[in-house]
């Protein structure tokens, strides 16, 4: 062991009669622990939440969505699709069915009447029905899905939400109600009364199942999922509104959206899942900006707590580098002991803080003990992502400043005159 080294180790970690010194060592190894234990959870948390919410919302929908312009219906073509399924990067395409409608619960009681909400009526392949279903269903079986739909009544699954603010549960029938798309932009208010009622269109549903995915606004609230085919036969037989997309790497989402508007050109257009739920990925992106200014406060805390430590050290240690001076030690060795004393202390605190976060996030993944209300954040729990690059980052950041204002108490250290050192 390198003598300088020998000599910061006993400075910092051996027993003294007095607790004083080995108090504050202590004291600073505890909040450069803690300092790092928080920075570290703040990071897991952050992008912890943001990785589940980001995953809510790809696997709730698909990745690109192709439209044509209005959102008109148009008949599905197989050269569209083996087009869109030939594009590098595209893993799955399916077409879909949308219609926006008015859906009428059962009625509550004799003087409220029957709740009426608005909803975005969808229609998906069985395949893709059973998948989704399967995650977000309530009790729902494999097999299920398919088993559905024989009573002459449109199948529907409705959203948690949805179904509890209709009053309705599995088994109940509903009233579906929508105007006819004629691709023409006719619609509610426009035209006379008599050509509004005849648009009409009167559906009857039976509630097949209730899925929650926890996304509230503009999901469970709103979306009514369908058998394609069965949407199909009722309100445009062979039309579709668009073709969901899957692709392989996420990242590569716009390059590939903008390779298929290429291909497929007007009136077609592409639709990313970022683009289609912009809000809550800005909000996401903005919880994501705030993490640097957390990142600098805890770590000044940090920094500012060893160097006041070294302070008192050097203070309590005044005899001793004294006597080291006054046997040849030179002023630069000093302030390397010091240093040298800084890093232990540096390394103990954060080596202590990691096992403290590892500690915490495994067992907060385990039990899930802090609960959150998932209307309002999306998740019932806190969740913390462990990222090795996290660790590293904030033990580097911590100790590569704790080094650097560690060099102010250093240099007092070497400065100090011997002769007035051993007689204070």
């Amino acid at each position: 062991m390198s003598p300088l080294l020998y000599i910061a180790r006993r400075f910092a970690f051996r027993d003294r009669k007095s607790s004083r010194p080995a108090f504050i060592v202590l004291a600073s190894i505890t909040g450069i622990a803690v300092g790092t234990a928080a920075l570290i959870l703040t990071l897991s948390i952050v992008k912890g939440f943001a990785s589940s919410v980001e995953n809510k919302l790809i696997s709730f929908t698909s990745h690109i969505q192709v439209r044509q312009a209005d959102d008109r219906f148009f008949a599905a073509s197989r050269y569209d699709r083996r087009l869109v399924a030939g594009t590098q990067g595209v893993v799955s395409v399916s077409p879909f069915f949308e219609k926006s409608i008015m859906v009428q619960g059962r009625r509550r009681t004799e003087s409220e009447g029957a709740a009426i909400r608005p909803a975005l009526l969808k229609g998906i392949a069985a395949d893709q029905q059973e998948s989704f279903l399967l995650r977000y269903g309530s009790h729902q079986r494999k097999g299920e899905v398919r088993a559905n739909g024989r009573d002459g009544m449109i199948s529907l699954f409705l959203g948690k939400s949805m179904a509890e603010a209709l009053g309705v549960q599995k088994g109940d029938k509903l009233l579906l109600a929508g105007v006819e798309n004629s691709g023409e932009g006719g619609g509610i208010g426009k035209g006379d009364i008599v050509a509004l009622l005849s648009s009409l269109e009167l559906e009857t549903g039976r509630v097949a199942g209730v899925y929650e995915t926890g996304l509230q606004d503009g999901f469970d609230d709103v979306v009514i999922l369908g058998s394609l085919d069965e949407l199909q036969q009722r309100f445009g037989p062979g039309m579709i509104s668009g073709y969901d997309i899957d692709v392989d790497d996420i990242d590569r989402i716009e390059s590939i959206a903008q390779e298929l508007g290429a291909k497929l050109k007007f009136p077609y257009y592409t639709y990313t899942v970022f683009e289609r739920y912009a809000n809550l990925f800005e909000w996401l992106k903005l919880q994501k900006n705030i993490t640097p200014l957390l990142i600098i406060t805890i770590t000044l805390v940090a920094v500012f707590n060893i160097m006041s430590t070294l302070l008192v050290l050097v203070i309590e240690k005044t005899k001793e580098i004294g006597m080291l001076v006054a046997l040849g030690l030179e002023p630069g060795k000093i302030s390397r002991i010091f240093l040298a004393q800084s890093l232990l202390i540096a390394l103990a605190g954060i080596g202590a803080g990691s096992l403290i976060a590892l500690a915490l996030t495994l067992f907060e993944q385990r039990f899930h003990l802090i609960r959150l209300p998932e209307k309002s954040y999306f998740i019932s729990y806190v969740p913390l992502m462990i990222d090795p690059f996290d660790y590293l980052v904030v033990g580097m950041a911590v100790l590569v400043l704790t080094m650097f204002f560690a060099f102010i108490p250093a240099r007092i250290a070497s400065s100090l005159n011997p002769g007035m050192a051993l007689t204070t």
